[in-house]
């Protein structure tokens, strides 16, 4: 296991050697902290803890073993069924921002830039929240890391419509996309994000994506992440998100499909009075492993995070949930609230759920919970009884399961799309 790892580690280092010196988007000492931590730990596998479930190096291993990309051409007719109406969409094709194809709509106080188009003042803050030293997948995206976008959200704005990323992956080899951003919400101002990932190539595709949101004083940012990337896809994603205070964080992530997808969410209160709310649901079939790991740190006093995840796991597929409050011994009257809720649909289906608390403060209001089970039986006799066949009573069950999370969504085209494929996936 070791020496395959250093071959792999190899691999990436020589093209690190030859990539670098052209794009250079990531400050050097961020570079030299992603060699570092390749170099010494190289890619997660089974035997670190916190990817136990997920082996990155055995994908890796099989299919991925360069980052060299065989890429196809992407126009408006491949983005346009991906669009939401009521949003203004912004189109990343292969990790990189592509002006051409998105919208052209210019709202005040609302600036979007590729990281190449970056002054050196905001260049300075890009990896300022996710750092290389920290976990070997976000050192592996900012060694190649594309040029992503720097979003920024002014003081006092308030953003009237929703901003809708689409990330499009179009490989027609294996490859490896590494997506990335920095977002920033200004103090004051309010704005929904939705970030909804595709694959639409020919071969499979392994996207290891960072973004970085910070959340300033008083601020609100809504999200949705939508992960519909198909059965080619592979996916790592790193959210690092920073809030402050009386600001509001929320993000509801949809993973539908998506041969391995694995989430980390990240989140620190860094101020009082600042709260969060992340919600998800995942349905998983085939083979499939979906792996949701979230972090909230309260680090301040008078904080408040809820956290509310649904998984369904049918055939021989795979569910992950690992939840961890970290509750610092300066964040008193901290109210956390952790809950996992998964239904098994077949023997051969797994879910692997751990919720965690790790609380340093005496005056705090924490709980976490987590159930896993088959379709209730009686309420199934029960709608059976009157006249509903099996198979449409489960689905109806299933659907009353998962509508807590979808009637979240205030986008009504995104609502329907939501759960017109959460109903196919059943």
């Amino acid at each position: 296991m070791i020496a395959e790892k250093s071959i792999i580690t190899s691999n990436l280092l020589e093209q690190l050697q030859k990539h670098a010196g052209k794009v250079g988007f990531m400050p050097d000492d961020e570079i030299v902290d992603a060699i570092r931590l390749l170099e010494d730990k190289g890619i997660p596998n089974n035997k670190h803890e916190d990817y136990k479930y997920c082996n990155i190096e055995s994908v890796f291993r099989k299919e991925f073993k360069i980052v060299e990309q065989s890429l196809n051409e992407i126009t408006n007719e491949d983005i346009a069924p991906l669009k939401i109406d009521e949003a203004i969409n912004v189109v990343v094709v292969n990790g990189n921002y592509n002006n051409d194809l998105s919208e052209k709509m210019i709202i005040k106080r609302f600036n979007i830039l590729s990281f190449n188009d970056l002054f050196p003042a905001e260049k300075s803050r890009l990896a300022s929240l996710a750092k290389s030293k920290t976990d070997a997948l976000i050192a592996l995206n900012s060694a190649f890391t594309a040029n992503g976008f720097f979003l920024e959200i002014e003081k006092d704005a308030i953003v009237p419509m929703p901003i809708h990323i689409i990330y499009v992956n179009s490989g027609t080899q294996n490859c490896v996309v590494n997506s990335r951003n920095f977002i920033h919400v200004r103090a004051n101002a309010e704005v929904t994000i939705v970030e909804s990932f595709y694959n639409i190539g020919t071969g499979k595709v392994f996207s290891n994506f960072v973004s970085e949101k910070l959340v300033d004083e008083n601020a609100k940012l809504t999200c949705y992440t939508f992960q519909n990337e198909g059965e080619l896809s592979y996916s790592v994603n790193t959210n690092q998100v920073n809030v402050n205070r009386y600001a509001n964080y929320c993000n509801t992530t949809f993973t539908l499909s998506g041969e391995m997808v694995r989430n980390n969410h990240n989140v620190e209160l860094a101020a009082q009075n600042c709260e969060a709310h992340l919600n998800g649901l995942f349905i998983t079939n085939g083979t499939q492993l979906v792996d949701n790991h979230t972090l909230i740190d309260h680090q301040m006093p008078n904080c408040e995070s809820n956290e509310l995840y649904k998984g369904i796991a049918k055939d021989k597929s795979t569910g992950v949930f690992n939840g961890k409050i970290f509750v610092r011994k300066d964040a008193q009257k901290t109210n956390a609230y952790q809950s996992s809720k998964n239904i098994l649909l077949s023997n051969d289906a797994t879910i692997n759920t751990k919720p965690q608390l790790e609380i340093y403060a005496d005056d705090v209001k924490c709980s976490h919970g987590t159930s896993t089970g088959k379709v209730d039986e009686e309420a199934l006799f029960y709608l059976k009884a009157r006249g509903i066949g099996d198979e449409s009573a489960r689905k109806l069950l299933l659907q009353a399961f998962a509508q807590e999370l979808i009637d979240k969504i205030e986008i009504e085209s995104l609502k329907e799309r939501v759960l017109k494929l959460f109903e196919k996936a059943l």
